[in-house]
């Protein structure tokens, strides 16, 4: 029965490692994920300050201030 206890005890630590390396991974693209939203979001707020200065220009532009 040894042999058999020996062969099932390094398959359940097979299987749990396995298990640990698919969660890092899933973990690592969440990860990857997140901080490509996060430049997204920062992209867009930079457009959008951009156009906010951009219109307050011409605003000035068209009022005469300086």
């Amino acid at each position: 029965m040894g042999l058999m206890d020996d062969a099932r005890d390094t398959a359940e630590t097979a299987g749990r490692k396995l298990g640990d390396a698919a969660e890092d991974a899933k973990d690592r693209v969440g990860d990857k994920v997140d901080e490509m939203q996060a430049d997204a979001d920062v992209r867009r707020a930079e457009r959008e300050r951009d156009a906010v200065h951009a219109k307050n220009d011409v605003k000035e532009d068209i009022r005469g201030d300086e």
